[in-house]
C-alpha cells in the first residue's frame, strides 16, 4: 500500500497557522434525495475534521441544512400538488410521504442516518431554526444596514448589476408563503422588523427573526463568523471566477470583520456514461442504496483516495467490485484507507468478489448453507453478522448493477451444452472429478486443470468451458478453482462424471 501524505493532512498543516481552535463545516439543500455526489462533501469535510483533531487541535465538525431554501420547481419526482408550494420554504411545505415534519425532514433525515452509519457525526443545524432563534439578527441588520456596500461588492465580483430595489434579505410574505416573490420596501433596525411587498398583493411587516432569510451570497458569509468557521469545502460552481466564494471573501471581511474559511473546492461525482448526478433530474445514485451494497468504508475511501479538486467517475458495476478488492486487500493509498474506517462495519476476511460468488451457489438457501460454503473454502465465518451483512451487500449489488458476466445459475440437471463437448474434454472431466473426489483445494483444483489439458492434448481453455458449461450450461464463470472447492464435492464429482459419458 502505498505510504503518501494526504491531501487532508496537507490542510489541517495549513489552516493550524490560523490557530488551534476549528470549526469544519458543511451544508447542502434538502430539496431532493441526497446522493453520492452530494457526499463528496460531507466525507472531505470529515477527513478535514478527522485530520485537524489527530494533530490535537480543538475542532468540531458541523453540518447546516438549507432548510429556508425555497422550492425552485416541480421535481420530477414530486405530484404536480407541489406547483402550489414552488417559491416557499422547504421547511413550510409538507412531507412527500406524510410521516415527516415537513419537506426538508423528509430528505434531511435518512441523509443523517446514512452520515452516522459513515462515521460522521456532525452538530447538525437546521437554518429555519437558526433564523428564528435569532441567530442571525446581527448578522440581517448588518446587512441591511450595509446594503449599498455589499450590491457594489457584488456588482464588482461577479460583474452583474443588480436591481435599484435589491435587498440582501428575503422576506416570507404572510399571505402566500413565498419568499421568491417579495421585495423589501422598509425596515426598522430598533423593532426588528421588515416591510415589503409580494407579487400576490400582500403588503405587511414581518419580524427579522424567522420572517425571512438572507440571499445565498450573503447567508454564506454572515454564518462564517456565527459558527467560528475555520475550514468549508464547496463545489465548483462556488468556486468560480466572480462566484459566490469570491463575493463571500469581500463582504465576510468589509462588512463581517472576519476571516472567510480555507477553501477546499471539489469536483464533482459523475456517473458512468451519463455525467454528473443530479437529484433534481433523477440522475443518482442516493446514499441509502449505496450502502446497501457496499460497506461504508469503501463509500469513503471511493472519495479519499482521490484529491478533492479531481472529479470521480463512478460506475457501479466492475469497477465497484474492483473498488472493494482493492479496499479488502489493503493496496491502495494507505492514508485514505485509514481516514476511511467506521465503527459502523463489521469485518470480514471473506473477500467481496467470493461472496459474490457463494451467494450465487446459495442461491436463495437458508444463511446456514451460506455459511456452510464458506467454510467448504477455509473462511472464519465466526462473526455471524459481519458474513450477513457482507451477504446482503453481495446480493443488492447482483440484483441492481452487477454486469451479466459475473452473474450465473448452478444447474439443477445436467446442461444441453454438455452434448457438444470433444472427446478430449469428456477424458478432462473424468481425470478431474477421479482427482476431485480424492479431495483438493481450490489451488491445486485450478493449478490441476492445466495439467489434465496437458494430459489428455487439449487446451487448458477447452476444460475451464467444460468445467462451467457442465455446471452452470454457459462457457465462464467465477475463478474455478475456489468455485469448484465451495460446491458440494459429491455434487461436482457428480455431475463431471455424467458430463463426461
Amino acid at each position: 500500500m502505498n505510504e503518501t501524505i494526504h491531501w487532508a493532512d496537507i490542510i489541517a498543516e495549513d489552516v493550524l497557522e490560523r490557530g488551534n481552535k476549528h470549526t469544519v463545516a458543511s451544508g447542502i439543500t434538502p430539496s431532493g434525495a441526497i446522493h453520492i455526489g452530494n457526499m463528496r462533501e460531507v466525507v472531505t469535510a470529515d477527513a478535514a475534521y478527522r485530520a485537524l483533531k489527530e494533530k490535537s487541535a480543538d475542532v468540531r465538525l458541523i453540518y447546516i441544512a438549507d432548510t429556508l431554501d425555497p422550492l425552485r420547481k416541480v421535481y420530477p419526482f414530486l405530484s404536480d400538488d407541489y406547483e402550489a408550494h414552488v417559491g416557499k420554504p422547504l421547511s413550510d411545505i409538507p412531507c412527500p410521504c406524510g410521516n415527516h415534519k415537513n419537506y426538508a425532514e423528509h430528505f434531511l433525515l435518512p441523509f443523517i442516518e446514512s452520515l452516522h452509519t459513515l462515521g460522521i457525526k456532525p452538530d447538525v443545524y437546521r437554518a429555519d431554526e437558526l433564523y428564528r432563534q435569532g441567530k442571525y439578527l446581527d448578522a440581517i441588520k448588518k446587512a441591511l444596514l450595509n446594503r449599498d456596500a455589499i450590491a457594489n461588492i457584488l456588482s464588482e465580483v461577479s460583474g452583474r448589476e443588480l436591481a435599484p430595489d435589491w435587498s440582501p434579505f428575503n422576506p416570507i410574505c404572510s399571505k402566500c408563503g413565498r419568499l421568491t416573490t417579495t421585495k423589501v420596501t422598509g425596515f426598522d433596525i430598533e423593532k426588528e422588523t421588515i416591510d415589503y411587498a409580494c407579487d400576490c398583493g400582500s403588503n405587511s411587516t414581518v419580524p427579522m427573526n424567522g420572517g425571512g432569510k438572507l440571499t445565498w451570497r450573503v447567508d454564506w458569509p454572515a454564518r462564517w463568523p456565527i459558527f467560528g468557521t475555520t475550514v468549508e469545502p464547496f463545489g465548483k460552481d462556488h468556486a468560480t471566477a466572480g462566484g459566490s466564494y469570491d463575493t463571500g471573501i469581500r463582504i465576510s471581511r468589509e462588512v463581517y470583520n472576519y476571516e472567510p474559511p480555507h477553501p477546499i473546492v471539489y469536483e464533482w461525482i459523475m456517473l458512468k456514461g451519463k455525467g454528473a448526478m443530479h437529484s433534481s433530474t433523477g440522475l443518482a445514485i442516493s446514499i441509502g442504496d449505496m450502502l446497501e451494497i457496499v460497506p461504508p468504508e469503501v463509500l469513503r475511501y471511493l472519495i479519499l483516495r482521490q484529491r478533492p479538486e479531481k472529479h470521480i467517475e463512478f460506475d457501479p458495476g466492475m469497477a465497484l467490485l474492483n473498488l472493494i478488492d482493492e479496499y479488502d486487500q489493503v493496496e491502495g493509498d494507505k492514508r485514505a484507507y485509514k481516514l476511511s474506517q467506521t465503527e459502523a462495519s463489521k469485518p470480514t476476511d471473506v473477500p467481496f468478489r467470493h461472496m459474490v460468488t457463494a451467494v450465487q451457489i446459495a442461491d436463495g438457501r437458508d444463511f446456514d448453507y451460506l455459511l456452510t460454503i464458506l467454510k467448504r473454502t477455509d473462511y472464519d465465518t465466526s462473526d455471524v453478522e459481519a458474513i450477513r451483512q457482507r451477504a446482503d451487500n453481495a446480493r443488492n449489488w447482483l440484483l441492481k448493477y452487477a454486469p451479466p458476466v459475473v452473474k450465473f445459475k448452478v444447474q439443477d440437471t445436467l446442461p444441453v451444452q454438455v452434448t457438444s463437448f470433444s472427446g478430449g474434454q469428456k477424458q478432462a472431466l473424468s481425470i478431474l472429478a477421479d482427482d476431485i473426489e480424492h479431495g483438493m483445494s481450490g489451488q491445486e483444483i485450478h493449478e490441476n486443470i492445466y495439467n489434465v489439458a496437458e494430459k489428455v492434448g487439449i487446451t487448458g481453455k477447452q476444460v475451464f468451458e467444460a468445467v462451467y458449461q457442465s455446471l452452470l450450461g454457459i462457457k465462464s464463470g467465477p475463478r474455478a478453482g475456489y468455485f469448484l472447492e465451495a460446491l458440494e464435492k459429491d455434487f461436482v464429482v457428480k455431475r463431471f462424471k455424467e458430463a463426461s459419458r
